[in-house]
């Protein structure tokens, strides 16, 4: 259901650009380069997440910070699991023996944070401890965005463009954002981090979460954030 699709090679696309007009051609670049990559797409997240923990943080509201909190942990669980099912698994297929251990080592990250998260989304803004249950979360989370971005993510990019696997990076963006419609909203560190088995576990959840986001409070003040359009 989440498997990445192939991509047509390199010298593919080149032989078919050449046979087009030098504007057609210079057209279907911009248009290329305006796709997001997989790097694009998780980097968008982390900054997000960043935002959403600032606006916590920085306010002395207790209302603004339930629903800022809501939206931290409806953003980072939908984006963990996003990663686990898009993601890790091209690490594995692309980056070969390093690929799987890169993997596992970010699963292991997750999962210490998935715990941490399943005791903060039960605590509400006026429990003396929400700031420092936060705190605890963004300490290894921080740390575990920072190497995707300098490490991991350089090094996918970088072995698509050496096996000439054209396309695939933005046909991963596509995914990994369909992915995150459909997985939960809150976390559930007992599905584990591995496919099939989180899959499972996680299209039995996630229309339960679902519900439950439609009694909580967010920062757009809708009833629900919309997870189609994330």
């Amino acid at each position: 259901m989440f498997s990445i699709r192939a991509a047509r090679p390199v010298s593919s696309f080149n032989r078919l650009a050449y046979k087009l007009s030098p504007a057609t051609r210079r057209s279907f670049a911009a248009s290329v380069a305006k796709m997001a990559s997989i790097t694009t797409a998780i980097t968008k997240d982390h900054r997000e997440l960043e935002q959403y923990y600032n606006e916590i943080i920085k306010s002395n509201d207790r209302d603004h910070q339930d629903r800022y909190g809501n939206q931290f942990v409806w953003e980072l669980a939908r984006h963990s699991v996003g990663e686990e099912l898009v993601v890790y698994p091209a690490f594995e297929k692309y980056l070969g023996e390093e690929g799987k251990q890169m993997a596992e080592s970010d699963r292991k990250q997750h999962h210490e944070v998935k715990e941490l998260l399943k005791v903060f989304q039960n605590l509400k803004a006026s429990d003396p401890t929400y700031i420092d249950k936060l705190k605890e979360i963004w300490t290894p989370l921080s740390q575990h965005m920072k190497e995707e971005e300098e490490n991991d993510l350089p090094a996918l990019e970088s072995a698509l463009a050496k096996q000439a696997e054209a396309g695939e990076s933005e046909s991963m963006s596509k995914s990994f954002g369909r992915t995150k419609a459909f997985v939960p909203s809150r976390s559930h560190p007992s599905a584990g981090e591995h496919p099939p088995f989180e899959t499972v576990m996680g299209l039995l959840t996630a229309p339960m979460d679902h519900v439950a986001d439609l009694f909580r409070k967010f920062p757009d003040k809708t009833i629900s954030p919309n997870p189609s359009t994330k």
